[in-house]
């Protein structure tokens, strides 16, 4: 899909996809501080990719479970980590 052209957003506010998670912006505010929530940090503010909550509900549909995301971001913050250590 060609995300320039896409009507979909890139991003949503913290408070947008706390809506679409159904938590608190709060709960949603101390995910993403203590690094168990994926989102970028521009200055003093934050967001979250629209990516992101699509996975997650792939995830949950595909399992058929649970979504641990704060897991999921160590799972993929080793990953990043390692490529790093591996680069030349």
């Amino acid at each position: 899909m060609d995300r320039t052209t896409s009507k979909e957003p890139l991003f949503f506010t913290v408070t947008e996809a706390a809506k679409v998670l159904r938590v608190a912006p709060s709960t949603l505010y101390r995910a993403i501080r203590e690094d168990a929530f994926p989102a970028v940090k521009i200055r003093t503010r934050y967001i979250v990719p629209t990516n992101v909550i699509t996975q997650l509900t792939d995830d949950a549909a595909e399992m058929g479970g649970v979504v641990d995301v704060a897991k999921m971001t160590a799972e993929k913050r080793v990953i990043r980590d390692v490529g790093r250590l591996n680069r030349p």
